[in-house]
């Protein structure tokens, strides 16, 4: 009977633990897989630290959100116990036949360099900033953009009390689709994104014009927008475990630069970590679902190098090569079509 071992890697992500559910459930009825899982990412790989996956295990796991599994910023080629060479040799020792790895794009990057070093692996895509070029839309997107739509809804309550410019910052390093989907679903009069610069006259004219017409002015902006005369993002909090910037805080830039040339009472919100956590919305849990069905059918195929993706309504697979080679990030068009209705 064929095993497979299952990882979480990289940021947590609603749907997580339904993906887990779907992989093993199916696996089980239809092939007679048995699973495991390794804890903490990539870390649990390379030590070998699993935990038994099976039905009761997984039971009632589509509504939970975060990962049963855990996960880190540890990469299976940390010294000095990283390596394809010792990972063979775990995977050996627990008689697993291949690597589940549900991940962004940093485990997407990471498990096709193992599959080149031998290592067999397939992938699940995993990210709430919906920025993967191969598959339509990332399990965890839907629910951060409910999530901040629903911030956007209350905000604005308070907004009107007072008649104040709120600006609301979510997540996006380098794209901006949480920004347009909940600035779209919630109204809002200035959407900023990482892929279009706007200067702050543009801003500040979009919110005097609100100001005018008696209502309180809505900004939503993503965490990796910058104004024309930045030269990065917005970064004051070091570095992650990819040694790229922390972002956050453009928003709390923005607030008093909006007031001090508008006259407008201003604040500021970062969604920040809200946005990753509680409950999958319905859409999640069924892409999750079907994902991890699927993701079942590639490993009893053997479909090595490979992962799961959404394109229309239908799951297909697609190679790491050509998962990596997009960055999908908002068309120009697709940001002008909603631009023209800001203010």
């Amino acid at each position: 009977m064929a095993r497979f071992g299952i990882l979480t890697s990289g940021g947590d992500c609603p749907g997580l633990n339904a993906v887990i559910r779907g992989a093993v459930l199916k696996g089980e009825t239809v092939y007679g897989h048995s699973y495991l899982g390794f804890k903490d990412g990539w870390r649990g790989l390379v030590e070998g630290d699993v935990i038994p996956l099976d039905r009761a295990v997984v039971r009632g796991l589509s509504h939970e959100g975060g990962t049963i599994l855990g996960t880190s910023r540890f990469g299976p080629y940390t010294e000095p116990q990283g390596g394809p060479e010792n990972i063979k040799k775990v995977l050996d020792d627990l008689r697993v036949d291949g690597v589940i790895a549900i991940g962004g794009e940093g485990t997407a990057s990471a498990a096709k360099r193992l599959y080149g070093d031998g290592i067999n692996i397939v992938g699940v895509p995993k990210t709430i900033d919906n920025d993967l070029g191969a598959t339509d839309y990332t399990f965890g997107f839907d629910t951060a953009v409910s999530i901040a739509t629903e911030a956007i809804d209350r905000l604005r309550t308070t907004g009107n009390s007072h008649m104040r410019c709120m600006v609301l910052e979510v997540m996006g390093r380098h794209a901006g689709w949480i920004a347009l989907h909940s600035g779209i679903a919630g109204g809002a009069h200035a959407i900023l994104i990482p892929e279009q610069p706007e200067s702050l006259d543009q801003i500040c004219a979009w919110v005097t014009s609100v100001r005018a017409r008696g209502r309180a002015p809505m900004v939503v902006v993503a965490e990796g927008f910058k104004l024309p005369d930045m030269g990065a993002a917005h970064s004051t909090k070091g570095l992650d475990g990819f040694n790229r910037p922390r972002l956050g805080g453009i928003g709390e830039v923005l607030a008093p630069l909006i007031e001090e040339r508008t006259g407008i009472e201003t604040r500021a919100t970062v969604l920040g970590h809200i946005q990753r956590g509680g409950s999958p919305t319905g859409f999640d849990r069924v892409l999750a679902t079907r994902m991890g069905m699927a993701v079942s059918d590639l490993v009893a195929d053997r479909g090595w190098g490979e992962m799961v993706a959404l394109r229309g309504t239908n799951i297909v697979r697609v190679d790491f090569e050509e998962a990596l080679a997009n960055h999908k990030v908002v068309p120009q068009e697709q940001y002008q079509e909603i631009r023209v209705i800001f203010g």
